[in-house]
C-alpha cells in the first residue's frame, strides 16, 4: 500500500489534516471548526481544550479516510497565540489569538523607542498587539494576579505538544513569531525576557522544526484510531509552512495568501529588516528565513460586504457567487471609487492599529456593484502595498504562488493579478500550511521525493491584463496617498 505523511495545521478558525503520498497527491483531508469569543473590546479568545479536541478529531478522520496509518504526522500552527498555564500545563485563561489587540497601547508606546527597534531587529517580530511580547507586558500591567500565578507561557502548538508528550517544547518557527526569540542565537532573547519580567525556564525548550518524538501513549493512539506508535514532527508556523507548501524557494518568487487576513512572504538565507515597515522575519528552520508582511483585512472584508451591504446572515458559496458576478460588469478602478480596507486596523506596512476603513470619491453614479468591486480592489491594493515594500528591499518578484480561500474565485485571482501586474501560480488547491507541514516531514524521511516535488508545475496560471494593470497603477498611487492624508484623522 502507498505510504503517506499527514500534515496538520492548527489554524485560528479550524484545524485541518491533509494526507499526502510520496508523489505529492492528496489522499484525503479532514477539518474541524471552532469559534472565537470577544468578551471585552479588543479581545479575541479561544478555548484551548476545544482546539485540542478538534486537533484529535481531524487527525482521526483523515486517517479513517485513507484507511491506514501515516508514516509520520507533522504539525503547523497559527502564530502569535498566548496561553498562561500552571506548572502542569493547565490553562489559567483562554487562548489569546493573533487578533487580540488589547495590548495596542503597549505596542504604540514601544514602537518608537530604541528598545522597540532593537527588539524588532533581533527577534524579527514587528512591535504590534499581535505579538506575545506586547500581550505579556499588557497582562503583567492589567491582570497582575493572573500573570503572577502563571508558571508557563505557551503558544497553542506548545500546549498541544505538551498534551501529546508531556514535554514543554517549542519549534524555532512558532517561537520566532513571539517577539521573545533571538534570530541569531536561536535562543530566547534576554532583553525581551527582562522587559516582560519572565524567565527562560517559564518558556518551552527550543527545537528545530524537524524535531520528532514518537507518540506511544495507548489512550491517545486509540483516540486517533491507531494501534501502533507513530512519529510526530514538531513542524513550523502556518506562514512558513505555506511557503513550503506552495514551492516558494529561491529568488523572484513570493507566496501570497488570502484567508480571513492576508500575507505576502519570501524565502531566503538572511533576514530583511526595516525599522519603518517592520517586515517580519520568521524561521522555517536553522538555515532558512521567511520574510514578509501580513494584513488584517482579507476574506473578513468580503464577509463584511456581504453582511452589511447584502444583509446576508449566513455567508455561503451562493452569496460569494452573487458578489463576484456583480463586480464583473464594473470596469477596473470602479469609476474612481476607492476603498481603504482597514476595517480591523492594519499591520504591514503601515502598522496602524487605530486605522479605519474608508470609501473615497463617492459619486451618485456609483452602484452597489461599484462598492463591491472597490472593496475587493482595496484588499488587493493593501497586499500590493506589502509586495512593493518587499520588492524595494529584496529585489523584483516575478511570480506570486497563491493560496487560501480566495483561490476558489477566478474573478478575485484575476483582479489580484491585474492590480499587482504579476503572474499568479496556483500550486496546490488544498490547505497550503497543512500541505507544507506534510512536505517538512517528507523532506526528512523521503528527501528524494521532496526534491522531485520542488520542481512541480502550477495547477493553474493567471496572467495579468496589461491594460487593467495600467489603470491600477494610477489607482495604487492614489491609494497610498490617501492613507497618508487620512492618518492625521485617525490619530
Amino acid at each position: 500500500m502507498e505510504e503517506y505523511v499527514l500534515g496538520v495545521d492548527i489554524g485560528t478558525g479550524s484545524t485541518k489534516a491533509v494526507a499526502v503520498d510520496r508523489e505529492g497527491a492528496i489522499l484525503g483531508a479532514a477539518s474541524r471548526l471552532y469559534v472565537r469569543s470577544h468578551p471585552e473590546p479588543g479581545a479575541s479568545e479561544q478555548e484551548p481544550e476545544e482546539i485540542w479536541l478538534a486537533f484529535l478529531q481531524s487527525i482521526k478522520e483523515a486517517i479513517e479516510l485513507v484507511g491506514r496509518p501515516p508514516q509520520m504526522i507533522s504539525l503547523s500552527s497559527a502564530m502569535h497565540s498566548l496561553i498562561l498555564a500552571d506548572p502542569e500545563g493547565t490553562p489559567l485563561m483562554p487562548l489569546m489569538t493573533w487578533a487580540d489587540v488589547r495590548s495596542a497601547a503597549v505596542a504604540e508606546e514601544l514602537q518608537s523607542t530604541e528598545t522597540g527597534k532593537r527588539l524588532y531587529r533581533n527577534t524579527g517580530t514587528p512591535i504590534h498587539p499581535m505579538s506575545p511580547l506586547c500581550k505579556l507586558i499588557w497582562l503583567r500591567r492589567e491582570k497582575p494576579e493572573l500573570f503572577g500565578a502563571a508558571a508557563r507561557f505557551l503558544s497553542i502548538k506548545d500546549y498541544i505538544w505538551f498534551k501529546l508528550f508531556g514535554h514543554f517544547e517549542a519549534d524555532y518557527s512558532v517561537a520566532s513569531a513571539s517577539g521573545l526569540f533571538d534570530l541569531a542565537c536561536l535562543c530566547w532573547n534576554e532583553e525581551a525576557l527582562r522587559l516582560t519580567e519572565i524567565q527562560a525556564t517559564q518558556l518551552p525548550d527550543l527545537k528545530n522544526t524537524d524535531f520528532v518524538r514518537d507518540l506511544s501513549d495507548a489512550t491517545l493512539l486509540s483516540s486517533l484510531g491507531l494501534d501502533q506508535p507513530v512519529p510526530v514532527m514538531i513542524g513550523a508556523s502556518d506562514g512558513c509552512s505555506a511557503n513550503l507548501g506552495t514551492y516558494v524557494h529561491g529568488h523572484g518568487k513570493a507566496a501570497l495568501t488570502i484567508g480571513t487576513s492576508g500575507a505576502v512572504r519570501v524565502t531566503g538565507r538572511a533576514p530583511i529588516s526595516d525599522d519603518e515597515t517592520m517586515i517580519f522575519n520568521y524561521r522555517l528552520d536553522e538555515q532558512t528565513y521567511v520574510s514578509g508582511g501580513a494584513v488584517n483585512n482579507g476574506g473578513n472584508t468580503v464577509d463584511w460586504l456581504l453582511k452589511k451591504f447584502l444583509n446576508v446572515e449566513q455567508v455561503s458559496d451562493a452569496a460569494y457567487k452573487d458578489l463576484f458576478d456583480a463586480i464583473e460588469d464594473v470596469e477596473a478602478g470602479s469609476e474612481g471609487l476607492l476603498f481603504l480596507p482597514y476595517l480591523h486596523g492594519e499591520r504591514a506596512p503601515i502598522w496602524e492599529a487605530s486605522a479605519s476603513g474608508a470609501f473615497l470619491n463617492i459619486r451618485s453614479l456609483h452602484t452597489q456593484a461599484h462598492f463591491f468591486r472597490a472593496g475587493l480592489e482595496g484588499v488587493c491594493m493593501a497586499l500590493n502595498d506589502v509586495l512593493k515594500t518587499i520588492e524595494e528591499r529584496a529585489g523584483s518578484i516575478e511570480a506570486l504562488h497563491v493560496s487560501g480561500g480566495f483561490t476558489n474565485s477566478e474573478v478575485w485571482m484575476q483582479l489580484l493579478a491585474d492590480v499587482t501586474g504579476k503572474r499568479l501560480l496556483l500550486m496546490q488547491v488544498e490547505d497550503a500550511s497543512a500541505v507544507g507541514a506534510a512536505y517538512l516531514a517528507m523532506r526528512k524521511i523521503w528527501p528524494e521525493a521532496f526534491v522531485r516535488l520542488s520542481d512541480r508545475k502550477a495547477d493553474k496560471v493567471i496572467e495579468p491584463d496589461n491594460v487593467r494593470h495600467q489603470v491600477y497603477q494610477e489607482v495604487f498611487s492614489r491609494y497610498r496617498k490617501s492613507y497618508h492624508l487620512l492618518k492625521t484623522i485617525w490619530a
